[in-house]
């Protein structure tokens, strides 16, 4: 049988939860992670009445792009708009899940859909993974626990390096300690300098996952104190980011670039700044909201930034800096979601023999009308 975490495990192969930032709530909204699954809905937003739909087609797993819960709830009162989405999904065993910066900023993601769909080409990062934020956990342990503590690692969010997990590395050495008075040593006497033959294990994690993971295995260390060292990692090259920049095959005017833009996503009003008549080559992207990432594009030689939500004094700085807009709106730069994860979803299920229906749900609307 085919659990929600199963789902959750797959996910992570397509949107891994530590690409997500910090202020973001990716990851299982409401639920249980045992609950049988046999027909996923994949949405934009885990609105009420996506929530209401998927209840009546009695989905067992809502993925949405946007978390049902950003900030933590002061109470959970069921005649409110999340109180109401809350009570369906535990009343009809509807989970539900996100997969939101992570999926933008994951190689293959979101961003690079949106990049691609508007021809650019050689593509990089707007904002690259913050990797100053990856430490390296070194633990040791004698020899006969070392595959025990091993799995308990393995069980846990440390271990990845780019789309690999599980990644540690071991070493055997001889270790020294000497008991207390008052301890109760695994092996050795109060006083007495011993040896042990040990492994040293060594894999990396994220800073925010440093308590999960330790607290996880050391219900598998036989050491009255666990013997363990954590150091910062400095940043590496990284494979996933936030939005992206990339080229046109040839140059072009903003003004014929834009009606492309409008083509491509099947739009029939934008927002523009800037002279129609400037040539564009190099472009910036980001899906959602991308005015927090103004700075970023300026830093760039990118002629034009494409995204959702930009501003008044946006507009007004990039014309200081000679620079275009195009602003597609939040829900057109973001509606992509639903069919990327619905394929890759569907196809990873397919592959593997599972009895699952995943659902592409495309019948949500931009809440803004452009008279």
């Amino acid at each position: 049988m085919t659990v929600v975490k199963d789902i959750i495990a797959l996910m992570e192969d397509i949107a891994p939860q530590h690409l997500a930032e910090d202020w973001d709530n990716s990851g299982l909204q409401c639920g249980d992670r045992n609950w049988a699954v046999k027909h996923v809905i994949v949405a934009l937003d885990p609105s009420p009445s996506v929530i209401k739909t998927a209840c009546e087609k009695n989905a067992d797993l809502l993925i949405t792009h946007h978390p049902l819960i950003f900030r933590p709830l002061k109470n959970l009162i069921l005649d409110t708009p999340v109180g109401e989405i809350i009570d369906l999904s535990v009343r009809h065993r509807l989970a539900v899940f996100s997969a939101h910066t992570n999926l933008d900023s994951v190689h293959g993601g979101l961003n690079d859909l949106f990049a691609q769909k508007i021809g650019l080409k050689n593509l990089t990062f707007l904002s690259s993974e913050n990797d100053n934020s990856l430490v390296k956990l070194v633990v040791y342990v004698p020899v006969d626990s070392y595959q025990n503590l091993l799995n308990a690692i393995l069980e846990t969010e440390a271990g990845v390096i780019g789309d690999y997990t599980c990644c540690t590395f071991r070493q055997k050495g001889i270790g020294t300690f000497k008991p207390g008075d008052s301890s109760k040593p695994f092996a050795g006497k109060a006083n007495a300098l011993e040896e042990a033959t040990e492994f040293r294990i060594e894999t990396r994690l994220q800073k925010n996952q440093i308590r999960g993971v330790l607290d996880h295995i050391r219900q598998y260390h036989p050491y009255e104190t666990m013997a363990y060292d954590i150091y910062p990692l400095h940043p590496v090259e990284s494979r996933h980011g936030i939005g992206r920049v990339g080229e046109l095959e040839s140059p072009t005017d903003l003004g014929l670039f834009s009606d492309q833009v409008k083509s491509a996503f099947g739009l029939t009003t934008l927002k523009v700044s800037g002279p129609l008549d400037m040539k564009v080559k190099k472009i910036a992207v980001c899906t959602g909201s991308g005015s927090g990432l103004m700075k970023q594009f300026f830093a760039t030689d990118a002629d034009v930034f494409i995204s959702g939500d930009l501003k008044f004094h946006d507009a007004k700085d990039a014309q200081a800096n000679y620079r275009g807009l195009i602003d597609v709106g939040h829900f057109a730069s973001e509606a992509l979601m639903i069919d990327l994860v619905a394929d890759r979803l569907g196809a990873m299920i397919k592959e593997k023999g599972l009895d699952i229906r995943v659902e592409a749900f495309n019948e949500e609307e931009d809440p803004f009308q452009y008279l």
